[in-house]
């Protein structure tokens, strides 16, 4: 039985519980809010955005979480700039064209506007422009996809909150507050989650050198021919035909052997 923890992250807070880069170190950061050992998020939020982050201290977990292989619905509410009709709704079911290819369909719906928190700071407002909030549905996570697929269709993001990963939502838990569960997910779920990864050597081949390959690695290589002083000689210096020392002398054949090479993994964490 694992741990899962639903946090519902303010507007401003990183999800990581140190700051990295220098464009971070001023921002709160989860560690400020979460006090239990040994989780980690499973995927991320963007700083400027709300809502659901996960948590857990069970690697596997949150590979399955955050792999966009496993296809997990993740639901937005985004108040848009704007009002946008149906073709701009069409256009983001059906995939939006951005910088780094197109998008997944998606399901798409205008919502009245949801009973939220107020966000500190508040939004910006324009008094001649209306605001629409949309429901958004996606299956993968290109960065800050939401924002960039509202503005391929002329509606800038103005605000966004994440309501919902697979069936975990977001209802009952308020900006700062985190709800702890256990999760036990099935081994049809954990059957391609790997439990760790196996390094070798920069290099080396993953099988072993069989009997009589030995001889065949060095096909192909150029022999560098230097002198008794050390000089590189580009061509191997010619011999007379007429010397008794030209001629090539026969040696005996040397049975092969075979060499094993052992790989032994390394222990790595599991990455988001």
């Amino acid at each position: 039985m694992s741990s899962l923890i639903l946090f519902n992250k303010p507007y401003g807070v990183i999800s990581q519980f140190t700051a990295g880069s220098s464009g971070d170190k001023d921002r709160p950061t989860l560690a400020q809010y979460i006090k239990l050992p040994n989780v980690y998020p499973a995927g991320r939020l963007d700083h400027d955005s709300e809502g659901l982050l996960l948590l857990t201290d069970d690697g596997q977990v949150q590979h399955y979480i955050a792999h966009p292989a496993h296809k997990l619905p993740k639901t937005y509410w985004v108040q848009v700039e704007g009002a946008p009709n149906s073709y701009a709704l069409t256009k983001l079911r059906q995939g939006v064209e951005l910088n780094d290819g197109i998008t997944l369909p998606a399901e798409a719906r205008l919502i009245p506007t949801p009973k939220l928190w107020e966000r500190d700071p508040p939004i910006r407002s324009r008094v001649n422009i209306p605001t629409q909030w949309i429901e958004i549905s996606i299956t993968e996570g290109k960065n800050r996809q939401i924002r960039r697929m509202t503005a391929a269709v002329g509606h800038p993001t103005l605000r966004l909150v994440r309501v919902k990963i697979g069936n975990w939502t977001l209802e009952g838990i308020a900006p700062g507050e985190y709800k702890a569960t256990a999760i036990n997910l099935p081994k049809s779920a954990l059957a391609d989650v790997p439990r760790g990864r196996t390094n070798r050597p920069q290099g080396q081949d993953r099988k072993s050198i069989a009997p009589g390959d030995k001889a065949k690695q060095g096909e192909g290589q150029r022999h560098t021919l230097r002198t008794s002083n050390g000089e590189r000689l580009e061509k191997p210096p010619q011999r007379k035909a007429n010397s008794p020392k030209s001629a090539p002398k026969t040696a005996s054949p040397k049975p092969s052997v075979a060499t094993k090479v052992i790989i032994k993994p390394s222990r790595s964490k599991p990455t988001d």
